[in-house]
Parts: C-alpha cells; structure tokens; sequence
C-alpha cells in the first residue's frame, strides 16, 4: 500500500472521529425549559428570570425547525438540478473529438452527483451542530467571570469544529474512493488513460460548486432579507433594541445566519477544496513523473491530510491551552489559532514533499522553444513544497490584512464609526472608501503568489498554492462559524430577556465572530481566485492536448474574440451583484411591510403590554424561504450558461476571455463588498459599546450617531453576507464548468464554436 494511501486514509478517518468526539462534547451541556443544575443557584444572585430558560428553549427550537425547513425545501431544488444537471452532463462531456464516449459522460455525471451531494450533506451537517450549538453557548454565558467566557467561547469554536473536520474529512475520503473505484476503468500509470481518469473526476468539483451557488446565493438572499427586515422595521422606523422579543422577523433573522454563514460557507470551501484538487490531478496527469508513482500523483490530496491532522493538533490550542477567561483574549486566541496551525503546517508539508514527490518533474504545457523544438521546463519537488507554502502564508496573511479593515480594535473601523457623527451619508463614503483601500494588499499578495507560484512549477505550482491556502481549511471553517453561532447565542439571549450582562457577554463574542466571519470571506475569496486560475490552467491543458505533439497552446489576449470576452467577462460579476443585491431589497421590503402589518394589528405586541399576542415569526420565515429560493434562480442561470454558451457559438478563445475577464474582475469586487459590509457592521457595534464621543458626550444605542451607524449596517449586510461571498462561487463554477465541458467545446469545429469564429490555436478535431 502506497504512503500516501495510507496518510490519507488515516487522515480522513481520524477527522471524522475527531468531529464525532467534539459533537459529543457539546452534548454534555445539557439545556431545560429550567436551566441546567449548575444555573439553579445563580436564579437569584443574577436576577434571572425562570421564564428566561423557557423561553430560550421556545427560540432553539423555533430556529432549528425554520433552519430545517428551508434546507429541505432548498435541497429538493437542489436534487432536481443535480438529475436534470447531471444528464447534459453525460450526453455533452460524452461527445469528444474522437467521437461520443458515454464511459467518460457517465463517470463524469457520477463525479458531478457525488460531488453534489457530499456538498449538500456537508452543509447540513454545520447547519444541524450550529443550530444545536447556539442556545448551549447562550446557557454558557450565564455563568458569571471567566468561566461563563471559557464555556461560550469553546462552545462556539467547537461547533465550528465538528463543521470543519466533518466536511475536509468527507471531501478527502470521498474523493479518493472515487480515484480508486475510476482506476478500475482507466489505468493510473497509463498517460492517456489516466488523463481520462482526472477528467472524469473534475465532475466531483462541479457538482461541489453548484451546490455552493444555491447555498450562496439562496441562503445569503435568506439572511440578508431577514436580517435587513428585521433591522429596518425594528431599529430605524420603530427603536427597539435589535433581536427585540417584539420584533416577528427576529427568528428569521436568526435561522438566516445558519443557512447562509454556515451551510453556504461550508459548501463554498468545499467546492474550492475538491476543485482545486481536481484542477491540480487535471494538471499532473501531464506529467509521467507524476502519474507513474501514484504517492506522487497524490500529493495534492497528502497536502489537504496532512492539513487535517495539523489542525487538530492545534484545536487545542484555543480551548485548552489558551482558554479564553476575558474579552481581551477572544481576537487574541482566534489569531494564535490560525497563525500556529499555518506554521506547524509548513513543517508537515516539507516533509511529505520530500518523500511523496520525485526530484524533478516536467509539464507540456510549461514549457519553452529551443531551435525550433518544445522543451519543457524542468521542475522541482522543493519548488512545489514553495508553492503550497506560498499559498498557506498568502492565506493567512490575507486574513490577517482583513481583520485589521473589519475588527474594531484598529483604526479603519473606529474611523468609520467616528464618521457617523454627521450622518449616515459620510459613514457609507467612509466604508466603501475602507472597503476599496481593503483590496489592495491581499491583491498584491495574490498576484505575487500567483507569479512565483507559476515561475516554479507552471499551473501545477498554481494549483498545489490554491491547496496551500486551503491547507488549514479545518482550522479556518472552526473560526468561521463560531461567528454565526455566536450571533445566534446573542440574539436568543436578548429574546429571552436574560440580564444584560449575559448580552454583553454575547455581544462581545459575537463582535469577534464578526471579524472572524470578514477573516474566513477573505480566505474563501483568495482561495477561490487561486482556485478559479488553476481550473483555468486545467482547462488550457486539456485542450493542449487537442495540438500537434511539437506545439504548445497560447492564449493570446490581443485576439478580438478573446479581448472581447474579456470585457464581458468583467461585466459579468456586476451582473451578478446587481441581481443579489435586487433580491435582497424586493424581500426585505416585503419583510418591514410584514413586520409592521403584525405591529399594527396585534395588540400590545409593539407596547409590551402585559398578556399581548405573539408575533407571527412563521410569515416572515415564509417570506424569506419564498424569496430566496425564487430570486437564486436567474443569478445561477447567468453563472451556469455563460461559458456553455460561449463555448458553443464562439468556440475556445471566447471561453478564454471570459474567463480571465470574470477573475480579475470578481476578486477585486468580491474583496471589497465583503470588507466594507463587515466593516459598517462593526463600526455599528463599536458605537453600541458606547466607545464613540461627540464633544465628550458618549453615543448611545437610540441616539443619531447610532441611527446612522445602522444604516451603513444595513447596506453593508448583502455586501457582506450575499453578493460578496457569491462572488467566489462565480469565479470557480465558470472556470470548473469550461474544464468538464472542453472536450466538447473543442468538438464542435475544432474549437470554434458553431459560428466558426477564426482561431489561431491550431486545435485538431
């Protein structure tokens, strides 16, 4: 048995057991309508209303139940696109220049439902432990000095947890079953057959993306219309404290922050981790260096291991090692977390480069002319270990540079809050400002990544960086949904009217889990910009393989059918924003209106009058449902059919273009919508904290300072949480869709699309 089989066996399993073992920690806390015995004798001393725990237990429920509903009747969509989906993808991958092969369409639509369906039950899995997770951290944060610190936080971190090693772990396993059971059909050490192989298996990665669309989009759409509803109706038109048990969209909002943050953000990484490994297996298959030692041909898959038992050696850190016992120590610990897992990381990964990876290795398609002759350019295998390391700091470092334009704790976000004293206008001037000036670093740090990565080792090197980013994806999931789970804790302890300490408690939480949640956006950004070239750099090498053994494939920008793609390809990702953000306004219109319709005609319910009805919270769940599962429709069919089509009637070069166009395009947008909502968001909370004076008079919540501070929170939420994140999915399902559908593209003559547009590629057919 190879050492790489059994690295990534070992790996696989033990995370899975490790998510197991962190879920049955979280049961331990057990939760009542009465409060567990260790709050029984705190009823007193806190002031704790017993009707508190009774309600709690009301909001868990009601929160589980509408997270539940949505998924299922998102997941029956989601079921009729992957079986509709999944036969064009057999009848056109099966028609290939050499004529129709349904061996290659079938795989491929087995890769692409596999694929589907690991994503969908990825997300399930972080919806069902953050939803179970949210009223324990809540219960948690009763408990006073730094043990109620120490409980919540680790609650929420763990929840995290379950989601992050759940879903590497299946993503790896998954995968490398469907290698195995595929080499029963095509040889791996054979170079045309295992080229075959990698082709069939790039459905897993489209199948993982579209998922992550309707996640993204569906769920960002679901959250943003309740959270903007809620915030409109409750804190600008009619005061009331945000998660206000008054309120009827405050449950909506509360299930929206499970659906989009969590099942859309663990579906999103997902496609990134399973496309960039097929992008890098596409890439290798180039290479008989590679692809006649099966440990070497799996390193890409060793990298994501070895990330596996990395991260779970250094979980502990945030938990156990380093528990939090005060405020100060939440951002502090989150940071130490990521930074000592990306450095324990590099260690491991040298060490599998060196005895996985052979000593040199070549690629045709990174190579050079000499008297007339293709030579390709010599590789490396510690160039290949610089490449994942590139991209592993590339990722931190980004995270890093977003946490400083989103956390309150610098200077960009107290400025943007500082703004508010003369209205909302110069807060958003000040937020989109901070949100552009936020793109420039991780850019720089991309595009350097992404040269250096490319000189050492062409896409591969580019591919193996994406994997480098996306090294300690267990890690940076844990971070990324303590923050919704937070949110969550925080909303249900102020509907249920706990004392204000425990919100403090939670509020200070969450404002981390804010920061968090920017830091994990960047992440799935840069990874996905990485992700998106080295499909890219896959689809350019499969259709290599359509020239003459002594040519090389080049794509040249000046062509006009590629220039021209490229400016559509850049138009694209407004598109695409303008149709999340229309969504977002349409229902969360429909919500205020539903909201105030309940405050008008249930009586005392806006009082607080003693004995008042209870606010329908069904209706605005409903609305929420029915808008997004309605509005992810014509965004995901913009996604879906542009490169098809452009594939189909322009041919190769076209498909080209608009690739290129939507990445360099859709990075930058998708950087700058994420940090300027999360930015606005908390700038509002730093003003709640009461850390804002004007002439030496603390702003606080109800005053104008904190009026305008919300209405940049409410622009910025389907910046932050819809259109931006979205924006990563656009980037990838492009780039993954043209590689699983260039054969057929190069079919029809020879490349050129049914226009027959001129091609200087010189493909044969």
């Amino acid at each position: 048995m190879a050492a790489a089989t059994v690295l990534i066996l070992v790996a696989a399993l033990v995370g899975l057991l490790f998510a197991a073992f962190l879920v049955y920690q979280l049961s331990r806390i057990v939760i009542s309508e009465s409060g567990s015995n260790e709050h029984q004798h705190l009823m007193g001393d806190m002031g704790i209303n017993p009707q508190s725990w009774k309600t709690m237990m009301t909001c868990y429920n009601a929160i589980r139940e509408g997270a539940n509903a949505f998924l299922f009747a998102e997941y029956m969509l989601c079921a009729l696109f992957i079986l509709a989906f999944g036969i064009l993808i057999l009848v056109l991958t099966a028609r290939t220049s050499a004529g129709w092969d349904f061996a290659i369409g079938g795989l491929s639509a087995v890769s692409f439902a596999i694929g589907g369906l690991t994503s969908l039950s990825s997300g399930f899995i972080g919806m069902t432990v953050a939803t179970y997770a949210n009223a324990r951290t809540t219960s948690m944060a009763v408990l006073p000095g730094p043990a109620g610190w120490t409980g919540s936080f680790n609650t929420a971190f763990r929840a995290g947890g379950v989601m992050g090693f759940a879903l590497c772990s299946l993503a790896l396993l998954i995968l490398f079953i469907l290698i195995n059971l595929y080499s029963l059909k095509y040889e791996v050490h054979n170079g045309e057959q295992v080229k075959h192989l990698v082709e069939c298996l790039a459905g897993y990665g489209l199948g993982g993306s579209s998922m992550a669309l309707f996640g993204r989009v569906g769920g960002g759409i679901y959250t943003k219309a309740a959270d903007v509803g809620a915030d409109l109706a409750g804190k600008v038109v009619e005061n009331i404290p945000e998660d206000d048990p008054r309120n009827p969209a405050t449950i909506a909002d509360n299930v929206g922050d499970n659906v989009g943050d969590v099942a859309g953000m663990g579906a999103d990484l997902f496609g990134s981790f399973a496309e960039a490994s097929c992008a890098a297996l596409v890439i290798s298959a180039e290479s008989a260096p590679l692809y006649e030692d099966f440990s070497a041909l799996m390193f890409p898959l060793s990298v994501s291991a070895c990330g596996i038992l990395v991260c779970l050696v250094c979980s502990f850190i945030a938990t156990d090692l380093m528990p939090v016992r005060e405020e100060a120590d939440v951002e502090k610990v989150l940071k130490v977390q990521l930074f000592s897992t990306s450095l324990l990381m590099s260690v491991a990964v040298l060490l599998i480069a060196i005895y996985t990876l052979p000593s040199t290795f070549s690629f045709h398609s990174y190579a050079r002319r000499e008297a007339g002759v293709l030579v390709p350019i010599e590789c490396h295998w510690w160039g290949a270990y610089v490449c994942v390391l590139l991209g592993l700091w590339s990722g931190c470092f980004i995270g890093f540079i977003t946490e400083y334009f989103t956390s309150h704790s610098y200077t960009p976000v107290r400025e943007v809050a500082q703004s508010c004293e003369t209205g909302a206008a110069t807060n958003i001037i000040y937020g989109l400002a901070l949100g552009m000036k936020s793109a420039i670093l991780p850019i720089v740090f991309i595009a350097v990544t992404v040269f250096l990565s490319f000189k050492l080792a062409g896409m591969y090197g580019v591919s193996l960086a994406a994997l480098g980013m996306l090294g300690t994806l267990a890690t940076c999931l844990s971070i990324d949904v303590y923050g919704p789970v937070c949110d969550n804790a925080g909303g249900i302890a102020e509907m249920s009217e706990f004392p204000p300490e425990v919100r403090e408690k939670t509020d200070a939480l969450d404002a981390a889990g804010n920061t968090t949640a920017a830091i994990g956006k960047g992440f799935a950004i840069g990874s996905a910009a990485l992700v998106s070239l080295a499909l890219f750099g896959g689809f350019v090498a499969r259709v290599g393989t359509h020239v003459e053994p002594n040519e090389q494939i080049t794509i040249n920008v000046l062509r006009p059918i590629t220039f021209a793609f490229l400016f559509l390809g850049a138009m694209l990702p407004y598109w695409f924003t303008a149709l999340c953000m229309k969504s977002v306004g349409t229902a969360a219109m429909a919500m205020v209106k539903e909201v105030k319709r309940q405050f008008d005609t249930i009586p005392g319910l806006l009082e607080g009058a003693p004995g008042h009805g209870a606010p329908d919270h069904a209706s605005c769940i409903k609305i929420s449902t029915d808008a997004s599962l309605k509005e992810m429709i014509l965004p995901g069919l913009l996604v879906m059919l542009a490169p098809i089509l452009t594939g189909t009637f322009f041919g190769v070069e076209g498909v080209c273009g608009l690739l290129v166009g939507s990445l360099t395009s859709g990075v930058q947008l998708a950087i700058s919508q994420a940090n300027t909502g999360g930015a606005w968001d908390n700038a509002k909370k730093y003003v709640e904290k009461g850390c804002v004076m004007v002439e030496g008079v603390v702003q606080p919540k109800g005053s104008a300072v904190h009026k305008a501070a919300v209405v940049g929170d409410t622009v910025g939420d389907p910046l932050k949480d819809t259109s931006g994140p979205a924006l990563n999915i656009l980037m990838k399902l492009m780039a993954i869709i043209s590689l699983v559908f260039a054969d057929y593209f190069v079919s029809i003559n020879c490349g050129k699309g049914v226009f027959n547009i001129e091609s200087t590629l010189g493909l044969s057919c």
